[in-house]
């Protein structure tokens, strides 16, 4: 860790040279650049250099603690000593926090995509009821929820549905519903009353901007046609509904809830573009992985990460051991619970691996 920092105040010194210099404050570009990545560096530095200040009289008052005769001042040396090693660790602490790599993507909204996995139209009610949790949830958290596709199935559920939620910490808070949801319940398609196992799989993603991701307009091909509702059967009369396949990935989006094409293809190019920042995202997560030799963590979307028990009003959250016997409280909104312990789970983590 200290040979990080070390490394950092250094970048520090060198900026702060290259500011003075004329021929930097004349490009604009770089200037702005520079500033900016000193101000990044500028919280780090001045805690790097507090707690060198702090080992310094710590390593004084040790040697005029071992030269020290009298009873008084041997006391109080002692006194001084306990806490500067208490200030110490806890600044300690504080530099791994901020050397833990932040999430370019913190201040972004999340665009939410749950699937209906294994389990048939069961699977497709669970989506229904885990889009349900997901929009309790944003209204506990005063998030704007927004649908932007889906895919409904005859008994009421969905085959999928794409959302956006838009607010403070959306999308830090929600990454890590990522994965496989399994739920384990008496279907209402089951007479018997036997319990069966679904599942359906959450994609969280944070939302693009156009600056983000270019996208060349011939390399997208675009097609209209009607709405169609459950079974197939026709819900508007005019051609509101748009594809859009992406050419060089084979990529389809499509959104037909809107009875304007208009607002029907501004949807579809926002998860197009959402998607496509997400692949290039994963794509250079997978080469600093293969770099360091690191198998790919929990997070993925092939993992199961959560079962919800209906029949013990359970729910586990496999990634961490958590388990609440509060499944209804739950399905309800009441999620701030796991996701926070998600998020001690992945700071813990992170500043392991900083110290």
């Amino acid at each position: 860790m200290f040979e990080k920092l070390e490394e950092l105040k250094a970048r520090f010194e060198e900026i702060n040279e290259k500011l003075a210099d004329n021929s930097v404050i004349s490009d604009i570009a770089s200037y702005r650049e520079l500033i900016r990545e000193r101000s990044s560096l500028e919280k780090i530095v001045e805690t790097f250099d507090h707690y060198c200040e702090l080992k310094r009289q710590l390593s004084e008052a040790k040697e005029l603690l071992e030269s020290e005769n009298e009873r008084e001042m041997i006391g109080f040396l002692k006194s001084e000593i306990d806490m500067l090693e208490e200030e110490i660790s806890k600044t300690s602490d504080e530099l791994k926090e901020l050397l833990i790599p932040r999430d370019e993507y913190e201040g972004r909204n999340a665009v939410v995509e749950i699937r209906a996995g294994t389990g048939g139209d069961e699977a497709a009610l669970f989506a229904a009821d885990l889009y349900r949790m997901y929009t309790r949830y944003a209204e506990k958290r005063n998030w704007k929820v927004e649908l932007l596709s889906s895919s409904p199935s005859e008994l009421g559920g969905f085959k999928e549905i794409i959302f956006s939620l838009s607010g403070t910490q959306a999308y830090p808070r929600m990454k890590n519903e990522s994965g496989v949801h399994r739920v384990q319940r008496v279907p209402v398609t089951e007479s018997g009353g036997r319990i069966h196992t679904s599942t359906a799989t959450v994609a969280v993603l944070p939302e693009a901007e156009e600056v983000d991701v270019e996208i060349d307009p011939a390399d997208i091909k675009i097609d209209v046609f009607r709405s169609t509702g459950p079974g197939g059967q026709s819900v508007n009369t005019t051609d509101s509904a748009v594809r859009i396949t992406y050419k060089p990935t084979g990529m389809v989006v499509t959104c037909q809830d809107e009875k304007s094409q208009l607002q029907n293809r501004e949807k579809a190019m926002r998860i197009l573009r959402t998607r496509l920042l997400e692949n290039a995202r994963l794509e250079r997560k997978r080469q600093e992985d293969q770099e360091r030799r690191m198998q790919v963590g929990t997070g993925e979307r092939s993992e199961k990460v959560r079962t919800y028990n209906f029949p013990q009003s359970r729910v586990t959250d496999h990634r961490i051991g958590l388990t609440l016997h509060k499944l209804q409280d739950i399905m309800e909104g009441e999620l701030d619970e796991i996701i926070d312990a998600l998020l001690a789970h992945e700071r813990a983590k992170a500043i392991e691996q900083v110290g």
